[in-house]
């Protein structure tokens, strides 16, 4: 049986994830692993593509812009608070932050984040900010 697991938001970020984002780790299980992401204000990621997960993202504050493309389809979104969505797959994504503003999400990735190699940079419609 798993043991129960209480997690208060670290005052600091963790790790950068492959993307550059802040991150602050939080909880996993088996089926899957959640975390906090934050991009600066005016930061644009590099844009990536996953190996085999597929995540879950619930915008918290801030604001910015997210790409995703799936084959032929492809789009652009704004981030503002309550906005979800989703990335499965094989999808590339990038994000931005408003330039007066750094965009926060907490994200849940199935199944649980995996590790480094996890990650791979594609090209994307924006220079990524330089780290």
């Amino acid at each position: 049986m798993t043991p129960f697991a209480t997690l208060r938001l670290p005052d600091q970020p963790t790790l950068v994830a492959p993307d550059g984002s802040d991150v602050r780790v939080l909880l996993a299980l088996g089926g899957g692993s959640m975390a906090h992401f934050e991009l600066a204000a005016g930061v644009v990621s590099d844009a990536v593509v996953h190996r085999s997960v597929e995540e879950l993202w619930y915008i918290l504050s801030g604001r910015g812009q997210m790409w995703r493309k799936q084959g032929e389809r492809e789009e652009i979104i704004a981030l503002e608070p309550g906005i979800c969505l989703s990335i499965p797959q094989g999808t590339q994504f990038q994000f931005r932050a408003a330039p007066d503003q750094a965009v926060s999400a907490v994200g849940i990735t199935l199944p649980p984040w995996p590790g480094a190699d996890e990650a791979v940079t594609v090209p994307g419609p924006w220079q990524a900010t330089q780290r």
